[in-house]
């Protein structure tokens, strides 16, 4: 169910699932439809656990090269809350 009052979206092609050592998330970047206003990221993890970062970004693509930057650092399980994120077996 859509609210009116929120505006149309649009994705990135960088959006989408990440998978590294056998834990995938979803990269969502986006901004309002038909604007050239900055990017917005979230990461969205299978148990819900959502991290957004507060400051936009002026391209979609410093906006993944930030969320490639935080997996190096912090590596992938960082989006996860306190419970260790499923791995592929």
């Amino acid at each position: 169910m859509s609210n009116d009052n929120e505006p149309e979206m649009e994705y990135s092609e960088l959006s989408g699932e990440f998978t590294e050592d056998g834990v995938t998330v979803l990269v969502d970047i986006s901004r309002p439809a038909g604007t050239n206003l900055d990017w917005q990221m979230l990461v969205l993890t299978q148990e819900e656990d959502v991290t957004e970062w507060e400051d936009p970004f002026p391209t979609d693509r410093e906006a993944f090269d930030e969320f490639l930057a935080t997996v190096a650092r912090e590596g992938i399980r960082s989006f996860f809350g306190d419970e260790e994120p499923p791995t592929l077996q």
